[in-house]
Order: C-alpha cells, then sequence, then structure tokens
C-alpha cells in the first residue's frame, strides 16, 4: 500500500530552499512542486496515461504565480478528464494544435503566455469579458481575416447595452491579441489602432469617493464603532481606516499570512495587483484587533485542514472570503452613500491626510503598494523604507484615535532629513 502524502502547506511551499540537484514536494493526489537548483518552483501532476498506463508529467505553471491553491485546482481538472478516460497532456497539445490562426486560438494561447503579469482576478475578467463579447463573433475568424470595420461592429454590440467602458478595454484586449499575433507570425497587423476616436467616449472615470476632511474622517469612525452587524463585518470595517489596502486584498487576507508577533501583513504577490510582494506594518491597535477577531475566524476548517483560513469568511462558507462588496454594503448601513465614501477610498483618505500630516510621500507610496517615485525612490532602500512605514503606520492609527474622541490635533509634520 502506497504511503500516504502529508499535503504541503502554503508556508512549506514560499520557504521552500533551492539544493545542489533538483527535488520534489508532493502535495498527494500526484501534485508534485519541482524545486529547481536556481531557485524555480514548478508545479507538475505525475499521473498515468489512460491508454497505456505509461507515467506523464504535465506542466501547471510556477509558483508564486500558480498558487498551491490554484495548482490543486488545476490538478483536480486533470484528474477529471482522466476519469473520463482523457488524456490531459494529448488535450492540451490537442488544443494548442487547432486552427491556430482562429481568432479564439491565438486569443486563449495569448492570455495564456501573459497570465503571470496580471493577478487572478483580472485573468478572470478578461477571460470572461472574451468569452462573452468576442469570441462568439470573431472566434472562429482566420485572425488575418478581421478587419477594423469587423472589430468595430462586434464592440458596438457592447456599446448598444450601454457598457462604453468595456467596450473600450475589450478593443485594448483585442489590439493585445493581434498585436500577438503579429509577434509571432500569424496576422500582418492590428486593426484596433484604426478605431482610435470610433467608440463613444465614457467620459471622465469616477475616483472612488473618499472624505478627507478630518472632523468628517472622525465623525465616521465614530460611526464604525455603532456598527452593529456581523462581528467578522465589523472588523473588516475596523480595519479598513488603519491599513487602507484596496478592498480585494482585505477580504483574501488568511491567517498564514499574518505575524502577529511581529506585528506584520505580509501579502504574496499573487494577490497583489502589481504582482509584488507586500507587507503592511501593523499597529498596535490593528494588532488588537485581529487578535479579539483570531478565535473566531483563526482556527482550522473541520474536515479541511488544507483549506485556506481566510481573516474574514464569507456569511455561507468558511471555505469562501467574504464578498467584495461586504465592506461597502456595511458603510452604507451605517449611512454612508456611494458618493460620501467607499471601501476604496480609505486609500485615498490616508493618502491625503498623511500627505497633510508630513510623511515623505515615498513612504506612503509605498505603503499604498504604489511604484517608488521621486527622488528618495532610488535613495532610500526597502529596509529603509519599511522602518519609516512603521512608525508611519503607527502614528496614522493614534491620530484617527484623536479624530475618533473629536480631540483637536494640531501635527507635528514628519520632516525627511536634508
Amino acid at each position: 500500500m502506497p504511503k500516504r502524502v502529508e499535503p504541503l502547506s502554503p508556508s512549506e511551499v514560499a520557504n521552500a530552499k533551492p539544493k545542489e540537484k533538483p527535488y520534489v514536494l508532493r502535495d498527494g493526489r500526484g501534485l508534485l512542486l519541482l524545486i529547481e537548483p536556481r531557485g524555480g518552483k514548478l508545479w507538475r501532476f505525475d499521473y498515468r496515461r489512460p491508454d497505456s498506463g505509461k507515467r506523464n508529467m504535465l506542466s501547471l505553471g510556477g509558483f508564486p504565480d500558480v498558487s498551491l491553491k490554484r495548482a490543486r485546482e488545476k490538478r483536480d481538472e486533470a484528474r477529471r478528464l482522466l476519469a473520463d478516460g482523457i488524456d490531459p497532456g494529448e488535450k492540451r497539445k490537442a488544443e494548442a494544435t487547432a486552427t491556430p490562426d482562429t481568432f479564439a486560438a491565438i486569443g486563449r494561447e495569448w492570455l495564456a503566455q501573459t497570465e503571470a503579469k496580471r493577478v487572478e482576478s483580472t485573468n478572470k475578467t478578461i477571460r470572461e469579458r472574451m468569452e462573452a463579447d468576442l469570441l462568439p463573433w470573431l472566434g472562429s475568424r482566420p485572425i488575418n481575416d478581421i478587419k477594423a470595420p469587423e472589430l468595430l461592429a462586434v464592440l458596438r454590440r457592447v456599446e448598444a447595452r450601454g457598457s462604453l467602458i468595456v467596450a473600450k478595454r475589450l478593443r485594448q484586449v483585442a489590439g493585445q491579441v493581434f498585436r500577438y499575433a503579429v509577434a509571432t507570425g500569424r496576422a500582418e497587423r492590428d486593426p484596433s489602432g484604426d478605431l482610435r476616436g470610433a467608440l463613444k467616449s465614457p467620459g471622465a472615470e469616477r475616483h472612488h469617493a473618499a472624505l478627507t476632511s478630518p472632523a468628517d474622517v472622525g465623525e465616521l469612525l465614530r460611526a464604525i464603532d455603532g456598527y452593529t452587524g456581523s462581528p467578522i463585518t465589523r472588523t473588516a470595517l475596523a480595519l479598513s481606516p488603519l491599513l487602507f489596502v484596496r478592498p480585494g486584498e482585505l477580504r483574501m487576507a488568511e491567517w498564514t499570512e499574518l505575524e502577529l508577533d511581529k506585528a506584520e501583513w505580509r501579502i504574496p504577490a499573487s494577490k497583489m495587483k502589481m504582482r509584488t510582494a507586500h507587507i503592511v506594518p501593523l499597529s498596535s491597535q490593528a494588532v488588537a484587533i485581529l487578535r479579539d477577531l483570531q478565535p473566531l475566524t483563526g482556527g482550522a476548517i473541520t474536515g479541511k485542514p488544507d483549506a485556506p483560513r481566510y481573516v474574514f469568511p464569507g456569511a455561507r462558507s468558511r471555505l469562501r472570503p467574504m464578498s467584495n462588496n461586504t465592506v461597502n454594503a456595511s458603510l452604507r448601513r451605517i449611512g454612508y452613500t456611494g458618493e460620501q465614501m467607499t471601501a476604496h477610498g480609505f486609500r485615498a483618505t490616508a493618502r491625503t491626510l498623511l500627505a497633510e500630516l508630513g510623511w515623505l510621500p515615498d513612504a506612503i507610496e509605498r505603503q499604498l503598494a504604489h511604484k517608488a517615485s521621486g527622488p528618495l525612490g532610488a535613495a532610500y532602500d526597502r529596509a529603509q523604507f519599511l522602518a519609516e512605514r512603521r512608525k508611519m503606520m503607527q502614528a496614522w492609527a493614534d491620530y484617527l484615535d484623536h479624530l475618533r474622541t473629536g480631540a483637536k490635533v494640531v501635527p507635528i509634520k514628519r520632516k525627511a532629513k536634508g
């Protein structure tokens, strides 16, 4: 009887170190992680071909672009094919060689080739938009035969239902597919460039509503303290102004990413918009809030020890994170409209007030997980920025406490050394 393989944990995958020779870590049910001497971490599915019984390896992508959770999903998809007598490796080859010059084939190939550059939620949005609005009309067409009027007619369908921004973004996606086809020798030119100015303008995009007056922010914080809904939602709402991360990053947080003793939240690159790992220093107030929540959501899920332990699980199942609209809905519940404040607006609130308090612009932008800019971007190394951000996040939490009590705050500006 084969020895039972203990499933891998996210930390085991992230902390696996290279050795002189390649070696593997097994997750079970055919999934393994190949660690290369140069540090590469490659997911593989080890299976037997249904026709011959010979062993074969199927590539599932590399970590961290493909997370442990996503690798398991890909493995399970392959196992379902095997259960139906289909060789997943042969299916992949057939799809790659079938009508390679169609818009659908090249579009899916482009998406697969570039998905590592984007977060999974963005890939999902692009995939769904292509499948719904481009492929039904252009998918079977040889890509080199598609001209600007034909592409415009497809985009006009999207405009007709009032989705003007989506139509413009689909033109951008189509353009990327055409340029990929040109680069790989399967099309002569990109016709999407001929459509500049042909689509209706959606007008200036609205910014996320945010409060930036200290008095208004103090009133908001007192309203948050009075929230009487779910304790999980109340915690997410309370942490939103303290951490000012993107709403998607907050709701997807897992307990394995938090080091409360070190007062840090380490968000992996796979969850970040810019595909770069991000450290969020935690103020003493944030740590206290999280410790209060930990007994409620921090334990392993019964019968599913490998399942993600979301800090903010959904109302119906701990196996899923809370809805992406939960914090916005709670803001509405305490009396704030979408024109007054949004979940994303906490970022603008922090950015504005921290700048007024005199904190270094580069430190603020780094904490917002924006690309560093300005003269200090090169002068400050990562450790110095992190030390600055630790001070800033604690000072920010203390400042919010003063606003909450309605105290008159006379800020002492944070001066850059010069």
